[in-house]
């Protein structure tokens, strides 16, 4: 049997009684070309890291000079997918965030139409009268103590939390922000080592894909039952967290890109969390056992 994570082992155990002889620890198998990017980026925190990085967003056109945010909502686009964007771009520009937001629309060429033609202007106006007067909720929201929220974290929010009850959230240069819509997405591997950051709903596959290449993920929602617990993965794991509000999650993620020390750490447990080889694990073992079992017969 193979597994992809502890928490499934312990089920397999205690409810299957599979015993540990039966059991492979192998990550759950994603695409091969998450396996090259892995190897090719290592650990994105390094100087060769960083530099694979610049190296692939150079080839998708991406700024070199700016922070990048990958949002998805699937193949379909589907979701709150643009209320987020709407407040990232709000969000990062008023407290003087450069980056650039890359969102897959999937096969939503309506959303993708809309986002290349949206008055960005008007979209910062109206977010920031709504801040303003929803200021004390929100933040009250990003500092409640999530059980599995990691430290790290918490303490960037706490400080950001800090910084705008003195009335300093607002930055006198306001940020330079990008908003590349994307149709469907094939190189999904390459994007995901040009981002700094994933904003999705807690696939299973999504999630492994970011995390064998260190990249950390805001959890925007989830399917009920069957991917709670990847929620708790990410949690867990310590490289991302779960919001479901959409001016909340670009409060927290604004907070995030100007922590570059927060954003190595979540990285760094991504990478102990991801397993870009599986799907050649896998095979290798299921070859070898079989070869075993053949020769038994010779």
């Amino acid at each position: 049997m193979y597994l992809a994570s502890e928490p499934i082992k312990q089920i397999a155990q205690s409810r299957g009684y599979v015993p540990d002889e039966k059991i492979v620890m192998s990550g759950l198998p994603i695409r091969y070309d998450f396996a090259v990017q892995a190897d090719a980026i290592g650990d994105r925190t390094t100087d060769q890291g960083k530099a694979h990085q610049a190296k692939v967003r150079e080839q998708l056109n991406i700024d070199t000079n700016k922070r990048m945010i990958l949002v998805m909502g699937g193949g379909e686009g589907v979701g709150s997918l643009s209320d987020i964007v709407n407040e990232l771009y709000a969000k990062l520009r008023t407290q003087g965030v450069d980056a650039t937001i890359c969102v897959v629309c999937g096969r939503n060429d309506k959303l993708k139409a809309d986002l290349e033609t949206r008055c960005w202007d008007t979209v910062v106006s109206q977010s920031l009268q709504s801040y303003e007067t929803l200021k004390s909720r929100i933040f009250t929201q990003i500092l409640s103590r999530h059980a599995h929220r990691s430290r790290r974290i918490q303490l960037a929010l706490d400080r950001a939390a800090a910084k705008s009850a003195k009335g300093y959230d607002i930055a006198d240069i306001p940020g330079n922000v990008d908003v590349i819509p994307l149709g469907f997405v094939k190189n999904m591997a390459e994007y995901m080592v040009a981002a700094d950051v994933l904003v999705s709903k807690a696939g299973p596959g999504t999630i492994a894909e970011a995390a064998a290449v260190g990249l950390p993920v805001m959890v925007t929602s989830y399917l009920p039952g069957q991917e709670a617990g990847n929620v708790d993965v990410v949690l867990n794991g310590g490289f991302g967290d779960f919001c479901s509000d959409p001016e909340t999650i670009a409060l927290e993620l604004a907070c995030w890109l100007q922590d570059p020390q927060l954003l190595d750490v979540m990285s760094k447990k991504a990478m102990k969390v991801g397993n870009p080889h599986a799907a050649e694990h896998i095979a290798m073992d299921i070859g070898k056992t079989l070869q075993e079992q053949l020769s038994r017969y010779r």
